[in-house]
C-alpha cells in the first residue's frame, strides 16, 4: 500500500478554500509536474505560491503548496498540501491531473492509517483523530485531544511495563526452577503489584459508561403527570417548539428526544407521556415508554404542579434507583412558592417553563447531577467500545492471576494469563502485536476521505 502515492480533498467540499492532501513516494514529482515549483528542492515545512497548469499550459488555479519531507509529516511520508479555491470544478480538475500523474484517490482514513503504519501514531491515537473530528462539545473535544496527545497510550505503557515486570519475574523463576535455594518472585510482592495493576485497569474500564454518556449525550428524562408542563419545559430548554403543547390531557403519547449543550456537555432530553391512570390503549403504551425512558436515563426531572402523595413519591423514588432524581416545581408564575403538601419532596427547584423563570438554576442543577469531572490535560476517560472490551478482557486475565497467586498456582500458568493480559492491552494501541488487516480496515473505514 505504501508504494502508492495517494491524493484526496481533506476539507469539506463547496467551501471558499479547499486543501488537497497528497502523500507517498512520488508526491514531489507528481505535484511539480503541475506547477512551476520543484517540490523536491524546496525546504521542508515551507509554503510556495504557484499556479496549477494543465498539460497544454492552461491555468487551473492560483494555489499555495506546502511541502513536508519524510518523516516529518502527518503520514510520515513525503507529502504536499495544495490550498486552492473551493470550487468543485477546480478541486476535481486538480485531483484528475494528479491521477494522470500516477497518484490514486485515497480511501477513507488512509492518510491516518499510513501515519499509524509509519509509527507516527499508535492505534488509540489514530482513533482519537476520528473522535476529534466528530466532537460536538468541549467535553468530547477535551477527551479526544487528551487521547490524541498520547495520555491514554502513556497510561497503557505504564501498565504494560508493570505487567512485563511481573511476567519477567515469573519467567525467571521458571528458568531457574531447579535451584531450590533461589527465589526471584516474592508472591506477596507479586500479589500487591497485580492488585494495583488490576485496580487501575478497572478504573479505566469503569470510566467507559461516563465516556459513552459524554460522547452520545447524557440522557435526561422529563416525567410527571399530564399537563404539568413537560413539553413546555422541553421547548423552553431547546428554545424551539419541538413538542406539541396543549391543554388537552394525554397530548404526548410517545417519547420525544433532542439535545442541548449545557456548560460544554451534551444532554439528551426525553419528553415523555404523562403518567396517569387511563383506559386508552395508545396512551397506555406511551406511559410504558415513560417508564422505559426512566430506566435508561441518568437524570430524571420530576415535574410537579400539585403536591405528590406519599405513594407517588415512593413509586418515583423506587423507579429512579441508581439515577439522580431532581424534583422540579413548575408554574411558579401562577402558583404559591410553598404549596400545602410540598414538604413531602426535598428541595424542589422552582421554575416557570412558560416564562423561563428558574431555568438557569435548573440547568446548573442538571450539570451538577451529571457529575462531570474537571478534565485535566492528562486525565483519561475511555469512550471507545473496542478499548473497553480489551480492558475488560485484561481485567478477567488479571483476576485469574490473582486467584492463582492466592492458591499458590504454578508460575507457568500464571505467566500464560499475564501474557493474555499483555496481549489485550496491546490490542488497544497496536503495540507489540500483529494486527489483522481486517481490523485495521474496519477502524480506518470510519474516517472521512482526506483524513
Amino acid at each position: 500500500m505504501n508504494q502508492n502515492t495517494i491524493c484526496a480533498l481533506a476539507t469539506a467540499p463547496g467551501g471558499a478554500l479547499g486543501i488537497i492532501r497528497v502523500s507517498g513516494p512520488d508526491v514531489f514529482a507528481a505535484v511539480s509536474s503541475l506547477c512551476s515549483v520543484n517540490c523536491a528542492t524546496c525546504a521542508a515545512n515551507t509554503t510556495r505560491y504557484t499556479c496549477i497548469l494543465t498539460p497544454s499550459g492552461e491555468v487551473v488555479d492560483e494555489v499555495l503548496v506546502t511541502i513536508f519531507h519524510a518523516p516529518h509529516s502527518y503520514t510520515g511520508e513525503d507529502a504536499v498540501e495544495i490550498s486552492c479555491h473551493g470550487s468543485r470544478y477546480i478541486v476535481q480538475h486538480i485531483l484528475d491531473l494528479l491521477v494522470e500523474q500516477g497518484c490514486r484517490m485515497a480511501g477513507p482514513g488512509e492518510f491516518t492509517q499510513r501515519a499509524y503504519l509509519n509509527g507516527k501514531l499508535d492505534l488509540s491515537q489514530a482513533e482519537a483523530v476520528a473522535d476529534l473530528i466528530a466532537s460536538t462539545n468541549k467535553a468530547t473535544h477535551d477527551i479526544a485531544m487528551s487521547q490524541l496527545r498520547g495520555h491514554f497510550s502513556s497510561e497503557l505503557k505504564t501498565l504494560r511495563d508493570q505487567l512485563l515486570k511481573l511476567t519477567s519475574l515469573l519467567e525467571l523463576e521458571l528458568d531457574f526452577s531447579d535451584h531450590e535455594d533461589l527465589e526471584f518472585a516474592d508472591r506477596t510482592e507479586l500479589l500487591a503489584l497485580a492488585k494495583n495493576i488490576d485496580r487501575r485497569i478497572t478504573t479505566l474500564a469503569s470510566s467507559f459508561e461516563k465516556g459513552q454518556a459524554l460522547k452520545q449525550g447524557i440522557p435526561v428524562a422529563i416525567v410527571g403527570k399530564t399537563n404539568v408542563g413537560k413539553s413546555t419545559l422541553l421547548n423552553a430548554l431547546l428554545k424551539d417548539d419541538r413538542a406539541i403543547v396543549s391543554d388537552v390531557h394525554g397530548t404526548t403519547r410517545d417519547t420525544i428526544e433532542d439535545t442541548i449543550d449545557i456548560q460544554g456537555v451534551t444532554f439528551r432530553f426525553i419528553d415523555t407521556a404523562g403518567i396517569r391512570q387511563t383506559t386508552d390503549t395508545i396512551e397506555r403504551i406511551g406511559i410504558d415508554r415513560t417508564y422505559q425512558a426512566i430506566a435508561k436515563a441518568r437524570i430524571v426531572l420530576w415535574l410537579l404542579d400539585t403536591p405528590p402523595t406519599e405513594a407517588e413519591v415512593a413509586d418515583i423514588t423506587d423507579r429512579c434507583q441508581g439515577r439522580t432524581l431532581i424534583p422540579v416545581w413548575n408554574k411558579s408564575d401562577i402558583l404559591p412558592p410553598r404549596p400545602v403538601g410540598c414538604d413531602v419532596i426535598a428541595a424542589p427547584i422552582h421554575i416557570s417553563a412558560k416564562t423561563g423563570q428558574g431555568l438557569a438554576a435548573l440547568e446548573t442543577a442538571i450539570y451538577k447531577a451529571a457529575d462531570i469531572p474537571t478534565l485535566a490535560d492528562t486525565d483519561v476517560i475511555v469512550t471507545n467500545a473496542r478499548h473497553y472490551e480489551s480492558l475488560t478482557r485484561a481485567h478477567s486475565d488479571l483476576q485469574r492471576v490473582l486467584d492463582g497467586l492466592h492458591s499458590q498456582q504454578s508460575g507457568d500458568l500464571l505467566s500464560e494469563d499475564l501474557r493474555l493480559a499483555l496481549s489485550n492491552l496491546a490490542e488497544i494501541t497496536g503495540e507489540g502485536m500483529i494486527t489483522p488487516q481486517e481490523t485495521l480496515n474496519n477502524i480506518f473505514s470510519h474516517f472521512c476521505v482526506g483524513k
